[in-house]
């Protein structure tokens, strides 16, 4: 296996002193461990170009594009699940570094030996198959051919010598027959659920720690990086707690004041642990708007019926918090009340059934100047706002780079241009549920739920965005789960599609684990793979995340028949 071991040695002395090529996904985790490798090979003046990439086909051209004069090729958050060899056809002297949280990794990448270095930790595979059992030798399988071919010769022959047809080579025949289905048996189990293991930004800050060139920005990265991957549920909470106690110990050693210093530099930056509420931005909105767009607080309260805006005013007037102080700006809001909301949501959940462990996050939040006080959470929101940008002037490359842009402390006006573009983003997928709640457009299909996002909305095209398809999703399972009255609606997944414009002459289709599964994995890769082929429809799957597909919108209902055939067994 090719898991590199000592990142220092085996990755960064080698590329130093070359030209690095550097394919990066657009994700906040591939976004944050961009800006850390970027600050490594400045400081060390190692030559780089950086490409944003969102799908394999432009993996597949912007390596083609500008892989002349280099030799290592850093792929980050892409190209693990994918026989990489296999796809780009690199020259034999190329090597590749991927750090990619994507799994599972492709056999092919895990058995290379030469062209191949992966950036991640080797522990955290599960299932790899042994070499044996997935690769043979090219020798055996060119004898296997020739037995073959002198088989088929034999049997020309007169009857009196058929006779001495070659025993062995029926027997290796059926070997090789059993060996085939074995190692299809074998990858199915191996890819059948996608998930993601540690996050490639904190992987990369280790490597700076560890070169003793580690700050306070990149430790800020890194959190951002792990609070979006538990966020966006790539993780497990059991993950991501895991992942916070690694950074823990960094945060503890940089944010250290000394005994004999009463001043901290105002510009300096801080980072702060603190239990967070899983409010959406509550600190740039007012209270009120915050619950309303939180996806745990909201469904709870069903906040688009009117009984549950009233619930809602009810467990704020209980807290004590006057509603004409929930509706101002967070920033505005009384003191004494801002400061003891923590303790009186805590105080109050129980008896709205709220639990604590959901609405509360071990976390940090960063501090820089007077004004600029943002928790991990506000970053994800905000980079995540401007990567998932669309419209007419709106560019994947361009997103890209305002994004990194938001990550930079010095220009504070791309955050709030970022954070506003969030709200805009969480409020349009909000009334989309409110929609799909009061239409009842939410219907089953055997074993999983499915909804199509129509047209009638002017802001429906934002949710051409795989990412934002796949928030509605989950947003809309759980809505649906807590007001439909079967009582094993938790345990259907959800399968969401939207119409893409006339032109592509296909639909988005997203598919989300069920509600009551807590494992961060997803079964519809495969399965979406699989009913492609039983029912011959055109399919695309360019996406890195396996669970994100074009589909031929003839195909549609053929497709839909089949992916129900195969959920049921």
């Amino acid at each position: 296996m090719v898991f590199v071991k000592d990142f220092k040695r085996e990755f960064y002395d080698v590329v130093l002193n070359q030209r690095v090529l550097m394919l990066v996904a657009c994700d906040v985790d591939a976004l944050c461990a961009c800006r850390i490798l970027q600050y490594l090979f400045q400081c060390d003046h190692i030559m780089y170009t950086i490409i944003p990439i969102s799908t394999k086909q432009e993996l597949e051209e912007a390596f083609t594009e500008n892989y002349e004069g280099m030799q290592y090729v850093v792929l980050v958050n892409c190209g693990a699940n994918l026989d990489v060899i296999e796809m780009l056809q690199p020259p034999n002297h190329m090597v590749f570094f991927i750090c990619d949280s994507h799994r599972p990794v492709d056999v092919h990448n895990i058995y290379n030996q030469v062209q191949i270095k992966l950036l991640m930790m080797e522990d955290e595979q599960e299932g790899v198959p042994a070499f044996d059992e997935v690769f043979r030798d090219e020798e055996e399988e060119e004898d296997e051919d020739e037995e073959s071919n002198d088989s088929e010769e034999d049997s020309e022959q007169p009857p009196g010598k058929r006779r001495r047809f070659n025993a062995e080579a029926l027997e290796r025949k059926r070997e090789l027959r059993i060996w085939n289905e074995n190692r299809r048996r074998i990858l199915l189990e191996y890819t059948e659920f996608s998930g993601h293991g540690s996050s490639a930004a904190l992987l990369l800050y280790e490597l700076a720690w560890k070169m003793s060139k580690d700050t306070n920005d990149l430790l800020w990265l890194a959190v951002v990086a792990v609070t979006e991957q538990y966020i966006n549920h790539k993780v497990e909470r059991d993950v991501y707690i895991e992942s916070i106690s690694r950074l823990q110990p960094h945060v503890s050693r940089l944010n250290h004041r000394p005994e004999n210093s009463e001043t901290f530099s105002i510009n300096c930056l801080r980072i702060l642990f603190d239990q967070e509420l899983q409010l959406a931005l509550y600190r740039h909105w007012s209270l009120f708007d915050s619950i309303c767009h939180s996806q745990y607080i909201a469904c709870k309260f069903l906040v688009w019926k009117m009984n549950g805006k009233k619930r809602l005013r009810e467990f704020l007037a209980d807290m004590g918090l006057p509603l004409v102080q929930c509706q101002q700006k967070f920033v505005c809001m009384d003191p004494t009340l801002k400061d003891s909301i923590k303790e009186m949501i805590t105080k109050h959940a129980d008896k709205y059934g709220i639990s604590s462990q959901d609405l509360f996050l071990p976390s940090f939040h960063v501090q820089y100047g007077y004004r600029n006080k943002f928790c991990a959470e506000d970053v994800v929101h905000s980079c995540e706002a401007v990567l998932q940008r669309m419209g007419k002037d709106a560019t994947m490359s361009g997103n890209f780079l305002q994004a990194l842009d938001v990550l930079n402390r010095n220009k504070p006006e791309k955050m709030t241009e970022g954070l506003e573009l969030a709200k805009f983003q969480l409020k349009t997928l909000v009334t989309q549920v409110q929609k799909f709640m009061d239409m009842s457009p939410v219907f089953r299909l055997g074993p999983f739920w499915h909804a199509t996002v129509e047209k009638d909305n002017p802001d429906a095209e934002i949710f051409y965005s795989p990412q934002l398809l796949t928030r509605l999703a989950k947003f809309t399972l759980e809505a649906h789960c807590l007001e439909t009255r079967l009582k094993k609606a938790k345990l259907l997944p959800m399968v969401m599609a939207i119409n893409l414009p006339p032109e592509r002459g296909s639909t988005l289709v997203v598919g989300v684990a069920p509600l009551a599964d807590k494992s961060a994995k997803n079964c519809f890769g495969k399965a979406f793979e699989q009913a492609a082929i039983t029912s011959g429809s055109h399919i695309l799957q360019d996406y890195f995340d396996s669970h994100v597909i074009e589909l031929k919108l003839e195909d549609k209902s053929k497709f839909f028949d089949a992916l129900t055939a195969i959920l049921q067994d």
